[in-house]
């Protein structure tokens, strides 16, 4: 069997937090969710999204440490139009997360927004132009 991309984990300092942030996204994670050490959420189409706690993931790799200097991946959440990504962004950004791009028209010919998790991970909003 060739391998195929299942889950995407992402490893957070404060899970209530985290999934906070997500729930805002429109992902539908329980409140008991919130205390647990690793969480898991099914997305259409069959992908998952992870998170686990810092203790977890230092239980099988006691050197784990935190990246620094910048993200080297990001998640992306394709919004209805060019006004949803507006709105999330400044509903992202008014809740008191950090706006790492505000919205722009891009060359490619999206509506786009890049918004950091509470972990500091980029996560891109975007949308088809006209």
């Amino acid at each position: 069997m060739t391998p195929q991309l299942n889950l995407v984990g992402l490893v957070v300092a404060d899970m209530a937090a985290t999934l906070a942030f997500y729930r805002r996204l429109g992902l539908d994670l329980p409140p008991e969710a919130d205390t647990e050490p690793h969480v898991e959420y099914a997305l259409p189409g069959g992908l998952r999204l992870g998170w686990d706690t810092v203790d977890v993931v230092r239980s099988f790799d006691p050197g784990w440490t935190a990246p620094t200097g910048g993200h080297r991946m990001a998640l992306a959440f394709l919004c209805a139009t060019p006004a949803e990504v507006d709105k999330l962004h400044a509903d992202l950004v008014a809740a008191g997360h950090v706006s790492h791009k505000e919205p722009w028209d891009a060359f490619w010919g999206q509506r786009y927004a890049v918004v950091l998790d509470p972990d500091g991970n980029a996560v891109d909003l975007f949308a088809a132009l006209g």
